[in-house]
């Protein structure tokens, strides 16, 4: 199975979501493209957050100098984004992809996050409560749909909004696969707590 994190917006929560999923499934975990904080990225902190020890942490594809838009940290590194330059690791383990921002964050010209997705890839979105955030999950998930791409579920992150999470699903028609509560830190053991709660419905799309 290879499931395709992606997330409303940045700093939505998309790497912790990540740790937690691959944590569950014992995955391989890959950033197609890394931006910025090369010393201590996306690929680090999942290495940090994970406990077990059948995970294997893909290189980036590209690894950009600077936290800006994929397609501007690339100009600024003299380098274009080139997506068949992208290849997808083998391995026969369940794989986790993280995407960089949301869907329509631009790679090059004309490209952008949502071509890494691939038809046999499941998407789950992370969505986070914020004024808006109706909108750009509501958008999210029709951009995805527009494509034909399967769509997992949504996870959400942060403190419950009932009122936001019904007409998200209700509109969608998407279930929800859990829940990331608004923990004051995230370190191996928290990891692993939710690792255990998601582990029956992650292991459940397998089958879907």
């Amino acid at each position: 199975m290879k499931l395709f994190i992606t997330g409303i917006g940045t700093d939505v929560g998309k790497t912790i979501a990540s740790a937690i999923i691959t944590e569950a499934l014992e995955a391989d975990y890959w950033k197609p493209v890394q931006a910025g904080d090369l010393d201590y990225s996306d690929s680090h902190k999942i290495k940090k957050y994970l406990s077990n020890s059948k995970t294997t942490i893909f290189e980036n594809a590209f690894a950009l100098n600077t936290p800006a838009s994929p397609h501007l940290a690339a100009e600024l590194d003299g380098i274009a984004i080139d997506l068949k330059k992208i290849k997808e690791p083998k391995t026969k383990n369940h794989l986790v992809v993280e995407g960089a921002g949301g869907v329509f964050v631009p790679l090059n010209e004309k490209e952008c996050v949502i071509d890494l997705i691939q038809p046999d890839y499941k998407v789950i979105v992370v969505s986070r409560h914020y004024l808006g955030s109706i909108n750009h999950t509501l958008l999210t998930v029709e951009a995805l749909q527009s494509r034909k791409l399967t769509i997992a579920g949504i996870i959400f992150n942060g403190d419950e909004n009932s009122s936001s999470e019904n007409i998200i699903l209700s509109k969608t028609g998407l279930k929800m696969l859990g829940r990331i509560e608004n923990e004051p830190y995230f370190d191996t053991n928290v990891i692993r707590y939710y690792a255990d709660k998601f582990k029956k419905t992650l292991l459940e799309l397998d089958n879907s």
